[in-house]
This record gives C-alpha cells, sequence and structure tokens, in this order.
C-alpha cells in the first residue's frame, strides 16, 4: 500500500487503532483539527480525558529528525517553558501505525492570539526570549538550516526545475529577483556577523495559545538552526512603522532572558522573500495531496506567478534601496512590508 495514499485516507479506524495500540481505550469520538502540513486529532479516551494525536506527513521528516523535535521539546519543558511536549509511553514518544509515524499529545485549552495587545508584548518577548536562551545552549544534530543553500535555492531550483512557472520570460524575472534576495541575506549575514542557533522556525500567531494560565507556543514541526529574527517577522507586524514604538515593550522582555542586536532585524526583508519562495515550493510539492488543490485554487496559474513575480519585485526595490551594496551604511530603513504581502492566502 502506498504510505502518501494511506496518509490522505486515513480513515477513523485508522486514527483509533493506531491509538488504541498503545494501551488507550478510546470512546470513539474525535475531532480534526485544522493542520495543512500533518493529520492531527482531538481524540477522547476513557481514562485520560481527552488526548491529541499527531500522525506526520510521509517524507518530510525521518526518525532522527522529529525525535530532535521532541526532544527540543523536553529541553523546554525541563526549563517550565510552556510548550507542549508529547507524552513518552514505555520511555518512546514516536510510534507507528501502518507505516506512518505519530505521536500523543496532552490536550492545552485556550484561543488562538487574533492579535497580540500592547500591554502583552513584553509576556511574548520574554516567553520566545526563553525559548531561544534554551536554543543557543546546542547545535542542531539532524534538522535542515534556514539558510540560502538548503532552503532558499533548494526551493528556487524545485519551482524552476519542474516548470511550475510555464511563461519562460516570467520564470526569468522570478528568479533574477529571488537570487538578488539572496545575496543581500548572505552580504548582511555576514557584515553582521548575524548567529544561527535553534528556532521555532514557524512562529506566526497560529502558533500562539493564550488561556488562563497565559501564553504558550505550540507546532515545533518546522523547528530548525537559523536567524532569531525568523521568530520574530512571523509573529509581529515589523512592516506596520506606525506600530514601532510598541516593539520597545517586546524587546524589553526578550532581552531579559536572550541576547539581541538591532543590526540583526536587517535580515527580515530577506527572509519574508525567502519564505515567500520556500513557501511556493511547499505547495507544489504537495500538489498530489488531495486537500492542497482545493486549499490552494490559485496556485500554478499565471495570475498566480504574475502576483508573486511582482511581489518579489516590489520586494527586491525595496532591498535594493535600503542595501544598495554590503558595505555602504543604511539609512532610512524603515520596513514597508507587511505579511500579508508576502502571503496571499494569508488571513492574520
Amino acid at each position: 500500500m502506498n504510505i502518501h495514499h494511506s496518509f490522505y485516507q486515513l480513515t477513523p479506524d485508522t486514527i483509533l487503532n493506531a491509538v488504541e495500540s498503545l494501551g488507550y481505550e478510546t470512546t470513539g469520538r474525535y475531532f480534526v483539527l485544522n493542520s495543512v502540513e500533518n493529520r492531527v486529532y482531538d481524540i477522547e479516551t476513557t481514562k485520560v480525558g481527552r488526548i491529541v494525536v499527531k500522525f506526520y506527513r510521509p517524507g518530510k521528516w525521518n526518525v532522527k529528525q522529529i525525535l530532535e523535535e521532541h526532544a527540543f521539546l523536553n529541553e523546554l519543558s525541563k526549563e517550565e517553558i510552556p510548550v507542549l511536549a508529547p507524552i513518552a509511553i514505555e520511555g518512546k514518544t514516536l510510534f507507528e501505525w501502518e507505516g506512518i509515524y505519530f505521536a500523543i499529545w496532552p490536550l492545552r485549552n485556550g484561543r488562538i492570539v487574533e492579535e497580540i495587545q500592547s500591554n502583552d508584548l513584553e509576556r511574548v518577548g520574554a516567553l520566545l526570549g526563553r525559548i531561544h536562551s534554551v536554543g543557543k545552549r546546542s547545535k542542531i544534530q539532524s534538522r535542515p538550516s534556514l539558510d540560502i543553500p538548503s532552503y532558499g535555492l533548494t526551493a528556487l531550483q524545485y519551482i524552476l526545475e519542474n516548470h511550475l512557472i510555464t511563461n519562460s520570460a516570467l520564470a526569468n524575472r522570478y528568479e533574477k529577483n529571488a537570487r538578488n534576495a539572496f545575496a543581500i541575506f548572505e552580504s548582511l549575514t555576514k557584515e553582521y556577523q548575524i548567529p544561527s542557533q535553534r528556532i521555532h522556525g514557524d512562529c506566526h500567531k497560529g502558533n500562539l495559545l493564550i488561556s488562563p494560565d497565559g501564553f504558550s507556543i505550540l507546532d515545533f514541526d518546522d523547528f530548525l538552526h537559523g536567524p532569531i529574527v525568523q521568530d520574530f517577522w512571523m509573529l509581529l507586524p515589523f512592516g506596520e512603522a506606525n506600530r514601532k514604538h510598541e516593539f520597545f515593550d517586546f524587546f524589553a522582555g526578550y532581552c531579559m532572558f536572550a541576547d539581541f542586536d538591532e543590526n540583526w532585524l536587517k535580515l527580515i526583508e530577506p527572509l519574508r522573500i525567502i519564505r515567500f519562495i520556500h513557501y511556493a515550493a511547499w505547495i507544489g510539492k504537495r500538489w498530489e495531496d488531495p486537500s492542497f488543490p482545493s486549499l490552494f485554487p490559485h496556485f500554478g496559474t499565471e495570475e498566480y506567478w504574475l502576483k508573486e513575480t511582482l511581489d518579489l519585485e516590489n520586494a527586491n526595490r525595496d532591498l535594493d534601496e535600503v542595501n544598495p551594496s554590503p558595505s555602504e551604511s543604511k539609512e532610512n530603513t524603515e520596513p514597508e512590508m507587511t505579511n500579508k504581502d508576502f502571503f496571499w492566502d494569508w488571513d492574520n
């Protein structure tokens, strides 16, 4: 049986049988939770109440990479940082059923944060600072790095080599602007000696939960090695100049636990562009998943790629104005872009 097909067609029996194979007794009631990359379910059991089971998408991570995610979460939990670590059963946190890896997680009640209020910025900054302080302690062993060769170029090459952009002139424009952003990213990293470390990697508001106990950060599935500002720009609207003063409170909280250099923020704009390209490749690689054509109905059309290319060109004009060369001073660097500029389906 094709493992990917089994993943796309997970049945209630498969889901419940996998959970019961670990000794849980289920009531038969379960709810599908919002997850595009993996398959995640809230399942009711008779003895321990509700739990969450996460089936990992086949082919994305190998066993070592998944276990490294689990180890990092356990490391954070030992420091009493509010994250969700997987439940260990007989010393194991990763299991397999019909060729698909899965893990069990505790259910944490709360609500997704739609907007971080001004009086919460310091607390959120402190939470992220605590995570990054632990992330700095050791190196990634098997997870990828957010750098140009393994993160940016591989995404761009996938788009070009698989002819996702069928219009050759448009593809050339897209590639030219992508490579320009890559070059600026590398020059800034070198000029300001911007460090990389273990980070969340996908730290947007959809992964920030608020409950009576406070804030917690969820879903470390994209945990990797990269610059810490990757976790900043996805969480806060750095492109909105009228809110810049609010970030003082965020960094006041952050710097209680972790180091920060304002020059590192210069990476935000090229990181947006790299994410933008990586995101398009991510959709393309998963197009055979039956859920993706319905989730991204415009993907692959000429209109889609024209908009993507124009967004790249506009972003690069801003980058070139701010970063004419690695050695020149960069004044008037107020960013103009927001998250919505880079994700046409962004609804936060």
